[in-house]
């Protein structure tokens, strides 16, 4: 199994980052021109793309990147070219609607290039620690201008702690122009099984929502719910300071720095708090045994509402699909399947009667004729399991946790009822409006 490591490279002194920026600059030129001259074989000269002479390109460029990264670059170019033909082929045979398109080009000089480069799994080393630095090897060049002797390798300090420990993978670093930072991304290799459990035999059900992020019940008895609302308001202030921003812009611009930071700023709080709830649910999963997780099937959940503002939950702030990868791939790491079943009825089914058409759903609350009121996602989660003929026993008390920023933390308390509701919701009120459909275009990408 294959997990990613995530950390900044900070290039301290100004000659330090000159090197670097030219390193990377030079991997771009490296790859365009390869991709070129593909091309015109390809596109033009009807000759094979393999004849294209890579090697006297690895020769120009080696003295800048070094013949390991050089090689890597092609390399990359080459994979890149045999993904392209797989895809032609399948679309050839009609199993594929759009035409692929060959490999494309990483910008260049006058717009600016793209900034990314590529290092082999036995040509770096990372040290974690105080002060944590990464290892690289750079050409002949670059190492008199440092004053490097030939069998030195370029050393820089990084920021970050490692999740995955494991066999480490072609190394990738990227300048983000948005951020004004550089990044690097390891892949790791794991062991598959490390974290199962052979005793796990228990079972659990996840409601997905968007006031209430998740209610899962574990047919052990065990509840969790973590609430979302405070993280809406947030993910709500960032988006009205890109529609404030997006006001002023001129000349039919579309965009500008701050916005872009802006929205980079709004994605990286979803996602962090979004990861952080994952690996927290999981961890408790693994911990009360469960070997299965039934989620519901989120394509009713995505149609379009008749509320923007339901809309912007589940569209925009949740990012439902992003959350069920990221959901499957952690559990993977436990040794946790996660099946999607239909999850109908569960949000108006009462746990204690059955009754499904007399019961109500207003706002978080579900209640029934037969005198049952509860928190109605907990309650569809519960249902949920029970659909899946799992034994479920006596429920404890729900466990509530909210976000503070950093990381999900329980409260004693359960959370307040709001106004708004939730797109696969029973009962809606109607009088909820958005303060405005603003600065949601760009979210596709969030």
């Amino acid at each position: 199994m294959k997990r990613a490591n995530q950390f900044d490279v900070l290039p301290r002194s100004v000659k330090e980052r000159e090197v670097f920026v030219r390193w990377l600059d030079a991997s771009a030129s490296l790859w365009n021109e390869t991709n070129y001259a593909r091309r015109q074989a390809f596109l033009e000269d009807d000759e094979s793309v393999w004849d294209a002479d890579t090697g006297s390109l690895e020769g120009k460029y080696k003295g800048v990147l070094s013949s390991s990264v050089a090689q890597q670059i092609i390399r990359k170019n080459s994979e890149a070219w045999r993904s392209f033909f797989d895809l032609n082929e399948k679309y050839h045979a009609e199993k594929l609607d759009k035409r692929p398109s060959p490999p494309g080009y990483w910008g260049n000089e006058e717009d600016g290039r793209v900034l990314r480069t590529y290092v082999r799994n036995d040509q770096y080393t990372i040290e974690y620690g105080k002060r944590s630095r990464l290892e690289v090897p750079i050409g002949s060049e670059l190492k008199d201008e440092l004053g490097l002797n030939r069998n030195q390798r370029l050393r820089i300090e990084i920021a970050g702690d490692p999740k995955w420990s494991g066999e480490q993978n072609r190394l990738e670093i990227v300048y983000d122009e948005t951020a004004e930072s550089f990044r690097a991304f390891q892949p790791v290799t794991i062991n598959d099984s490390r974290l199962d459990s052979p005793l796990a035999s228990e079972e659990a059900a996840l409601d997905v929502g968007a006031n209430t992020l998740v209610a899962c019940t574990v047919s052990t008895g065990h509840q969790l719910l973590y609430e979302g609302r405070n993280l809406f308001e947030q993910f709500r202030e960032t988006t009205e300071q890109i529609a404030h921003y997006q006001s002023r812009l001129e000349d039919q611009r579309k965009s500008s720095k701050r916005i872009d930071r802006l929205y980079r700023k709004r994605t990286n709080q979803r996602n962090h708090a979004q990861d952080s709830l994952v690996r927290d649910l999981v961890e408790c999963l693994h911990d009360e045994g469960v070997s299965t997780l039934y989620v519901g099937d989120i394509t009713g959940v995505l149609d379009t509402h008749w509320s923007p503002r339901v809309n912007e939950k589940t569209h925009n702030f949740w990012a439902f699909r992003r959350f069920i990868n990221r959901l499957e791939d952690v559990c993977e790491e436990y040794g946790i399947t996660v099946e999607e079943e239909s999850e109908a009825w569960t949000s108006q089914e009462c746990p204690e009667c059955g009754e499904r058409e007399n019961t109500i759903r207003h706002e978080d609350s579900l209640t029934c004729p037969c005198g049952f009121e509860g928190h109605a996602d907990l309650v569809a989660s519960e249902s949920f399991l029970r659909q899946q003929n799992s034994a479920v026993r006596a429920m404890a008390r729900p466990v509530y946790l909210k976000w503070n920023k950093h990381e999900w933390r329980e409260h004693h308390s359960p959370p307040s009822i709001a106004v708004e509701t939730t797109a696969n919701e029973e009962c809606t009120n109607q009088s909820t409006t958005a303060s405005g459909n603003v600065a949601l275009g760009e979210a596709q990408n969030d």
